[in-house]
């Protein structure tokens, strides 16, 4: 009887009831959602780097190691040479090696300067392998391959032409239009810096860095480049490895560290990945807490919109307790509107949520590389919306205590 009187009541209330409800559901919208990116932005971001037991670069933080190397933020502070890449590839406990050069753009994007066993051995999002949406790998010293945003963006497709430019900025004051590359192969989409990379063999690297320097004996500039960048043949910005027995991983990391040729640093990927979503996670911690400020706003919206009807409410209240119904009844009345108005908007708000994800995921991966899945609820946002829920019961005891205290005659007897 409750449940069907507050029902009725909220439809004579409709307005007023539709308000509180969408004020809640957009509430619950930006909570849910932005703990739904919160966790699968997560994901992505420890998924970017996968089977790579251990990146060698030369002596420097592992953080600033691994931006450079796997994100391709900022530059190396210094290289380390291809004997000592050699070195590390004939050591009995690695499997395989993927040499890293860094320090030269095309059009903004990034050129990494790499093997074939680039495309064989790196691994991202626990274990997939790269895959190509269309052509193959490189084999020659002329030939490219090009992440799936750089193809998209630029309009490339296999056959198109790409010119390195020296340096490792934004812009570029002079490119090697006399050593074009073709390309051969575009990667599929993975979500990861890979799309924003052009990869390009070492020996293509190689010609344009001895261009350049014949070009900084008569240019101040190019020099001045070239010094800046700190990019040369002969030398690399990282190395990554797979070991044969990844429980050894510590002990080789200690060894490498102690390498007798150059200063080098050895990273364990996910530790140190760990590290920067550390740095990083003071974002995230905001944005929840600005969602969850917004949830006590719209239900503090529901507070105030049943305390404001009371007063204009005490009449029916009255003659409710005058044909039998108890306080508790009354008390009840008003609970079970808040309870429903706190449902309602809760379920809306995952309605919206999923019908959401359903539309924007494709452009939330085209533009930004980030998959948001279509899942079933995870036991936290179970949790929040049980929290929400439990909160719109809590403040609907206000105005159902100040309800329970009203008697009948205060109710047939309104004070103007």
């Amino acid at each position: 009887m409750i449940s069907s009187l507050a029902w009725k009541s909220l439809r004579h209330r409709r307005l007023t009831a539709a308000l509180t409800v969408a004020s809640i559901a957009l509430a619950m919208l930006l909570l849910l959602g932005v703990e739904r990116m919160r966790t699968e932005s997560r994901t992505s971001f420890a998924a970017t780097i996968s089977g790579t037991d251990l990146i060698v670069g030369a002596r420097s933080s592992p953080v600033h190691l691994l931006l450079s190397c796997v994100f391709h933020i900022g530059n190396a502070t210094n290289n380390i040479r291809r004997d000592t890449a050699r070195a590390l590839n004939e050591r009995p406990d690695v499997a395989w090696t993927i040499p890293i050069a860094l320090g030269d753009t095309h059009r903004g994007y990034r050129v990494i300067g790499t093997t074939a066993a680039y495309f064989e051995h790196f691994r991202y999002a626990t274990g997939r392998s790269l895959e190509f949406e269309a052509g193959k790998p490189f084999a020659a010293g002329a030939e490219a391959v090009l992440g799936a945003e750089v193809a998209r963006r630029l309009r490339y497709q296999t056959g198109s032409t790409v010119v390195i430019a020296h340096g490792a900025g934004d812009i570029s004051f002079f490119q090697h239009d006399d050593r074009p590359l073709h390309v051969v192969g575009i990667l599929g989409r993975t979500g990861t810096p890979v799309d924003r990379g052009v990869f390009v063999p070492l020996e293509a690297l190689d010609a344009v860095h001895a261009a350049a320097n014949a070009q900084a004996e008569s240019d101040p500039l190019a020099a001045a480049l070239k010094q800046r960048d700190g990019t040369s043949s002969g030398s690399l910005t990282a190395v990554m490895l797979g070991l044969k027995t990844r429980s050894n991983a510590l002990a080789v990391q200690r060894s490498i560290g102690e390498y007798p040729g150059e200063p080098l640093t050895a990273i364990l990927p996910g530790v140190t990945l760990q590290e920067v979503w550390e740095i990083t996670g003071v974002v995230e911690r905001t944005l929840f807490a600005v969602s969850t400020m917004v949830v006590v706003v719209g239900l503090a919206g529901m507070l105030v919109a049943l305390l404001t009807s009371l007063s204009e409410r005490r009449r029916e209240m009255a003659i409710l307790r005058s044909v039998g119904a108890r306080p508790a009844h009354i008390a009840g009345l008003i609970l079970g509107e808040a309870t429903l108005l706190t449902a309602a908007g809760i379920a809306l708000g995952v309605v919206a949520l999923y019908a959401g994800l359903l539309l924007a995921r494709g452009w939330l991966a085209a533009h930004f590389g980030l998959f948001l899945a279509v899942a079933w609820p995870s036991a936290h946002e179970f949790a929040l919306m049980a929290l929400v829920a439990a909160a719109g019961f809590l403040i609907g005891l206000l105005p159902a205590w100040r309800i329970y205290r009203m008697s009948v005659a205060d109710g047939m007897t309104v004070r103007i």
